[in-house]
């Protein structure tokens, strides 16, 4: 399979997700078990929530322009770590 010279950039944003999903659901745990939720409901429902706000910011700065830059990839990366460290920290 050809490398093309966008792979580095889709591994990139597919292993940043990843590790949105598990920031955002392991975020959860404690709070989870306190309010009754079932654990592993917690985990996705958090997680899927990070991964919804991540994949939304990455498709309004790519219908922008067409084109998604490294600059906007880190752009909405970064709003989500700093909501989560924010809402961590109240």
């Amino acid at each position: 399979m050809k490398e093309t010279k966008a792979m580095p950039q889709i591994r990139n944003i597919l292993l940043r997700i990843i590790a949105t999903f598990a920031a955002s659901g392991l975020g959860v745990i404690g709070a989870g078990s306190i309010a009754g939720v079932p654990l592993v409901k917690a985990v996705l429902m958090a997680g899927i929530a990070g991964v919804a706000v991540v994949i939304e910011g990455l498709s309004r700065a790519f219908l922008d322009d067409g084109k998604l830059s490294t600059t906007e990839i880190n752009e909405v990366f970064n709003t989500v770590d700093k909501k989560a460290r924010k809402t961590s920290s109240d």
